[in-house]
């Protein structure tokens, strides 16, 4: 009996650890919720914020295979080793997922900087022109930047299927996965459910907090463009002495040795780390969510 009490107990703790460290549960509730854990959440909004919510995976995975494979072979042709050429490998696999990443944040520099211009048109609309919060909402979508268009798109559809203002502002917040969006539909819909007349005030410090945090970034980038230039160095100066050693007297059979097998090996992974942490380092804070769905 005891055996057996310690057993169940043992594999009700191997439950609770994988569900808690890999699907992020955090509470004993069965059946599950059907809501998306924290980490899931921040998943979907990097692809949307990337672009590539309408991508199929396997695309992207196969994008990353055809880089991953030139890129092994093009070290095998220079180093001659099995290892090196899985470690450059690995390395090229990754090359669609930085450009990505780089799209990600010129998308959302490019809302940041639109947000202020809708925002103001928002409020003269409503307050000036007098015209609905649902119609000036639309109106403003059609201006707003191109990669941001789609996602207004389908919050229209929704509201001339529905007329359920509360389901398309989701809609909107869902497609556009950015914290001032979501700052912007909680405020109209209180503003559209509650009604009131502080909504152009409320737009309008929403306008200057925008402003000065659009700025401040900018600011911050500008700072950082000398040391971003200068990352480039921490990839090219390695390969172009990795050339040149192949070419200057035995330095292709050096490498082919087992001792310089493991050394490319090492230099391969000490420049991908430097990249990776120079990386980090200089990235920005990113506003995080707090009316997400």
């Amino acid at each position: 009996m005891i055996a057996v009490l310690l057993a169940t107990a043992a594999a009700a703790g191997t439950y609770f650890i994988f569900t808690a460290s890999v699907l992020g549960w955090r509470d004993l509730r069965w059946p599950r919720p059907t809501a998306i854990s924290r980490h899931q959440a921040r998943r979907r909004d990097w692809l949307v914020q990337a672009g590539l919510a309408d991508i199929p995976m396997r695309e992207l995975a196969a994008v990353m295979a055809t880089l991953g494979a030139l890129g092994a072979f093009g070290a095998f042709v220079v180093f001659g080793g099995i290892l090196p050429a899985l470690v450059t490998g690995a390395f090229a696999a990754s090359f669609p997922i930085a450009s990505y990443r780089a799209r990600r944040v010129n998308r959302r520099a490019a809302a940041m900087d639109a947000w202020p211009r809708l925002l103001e048109e928002l409020r003269i609309m409503t307050s000036a022109l007098g015209r609905s919060i649902p119609q000036s909402l639309f109106e403003v979508g059609r201006r707003a930047p191109a990669d941001m268009q789609p996602a207004f798109a389908a919050a229209q559809r929704e509201w001339l299927l529905s007329t359920d203002f509360p389901r398309t502002l989701v809609v909107l917040k869902t497609r556009l996965a950015d914290p001032t969006a979501d700052a912007v539909c909680e405020t109209l819909l209180v503003a559209h459910e509650v009604g009131g007349t502080d909504l152009d005030r409320r737009l309008d410090a929403l306008i200057d907090d925008r402003i000065q945090d659009s700025q401040g970034r900018k600011d911050a980038a500008a700072k950082q463009a000398g040391a971003r230039f200068a990352r480039f160095f921490v990839l090219i100066v390695p390969a172009g002495m990795a050339l040149a050693g192949m070419s200057v007297g035995t330095g292709r059979q050096a490498y082919e040795t087992p001792t310089g097998q493991l050394l490319v090996v090492v230099s391969l992974v000490l420049v991908v780390s430097c990249w990776i942490w120079a990386g980090r380092i200089m990235m920005l804070p990113q506003e995080e969510r707090v009316f997400d769905v």
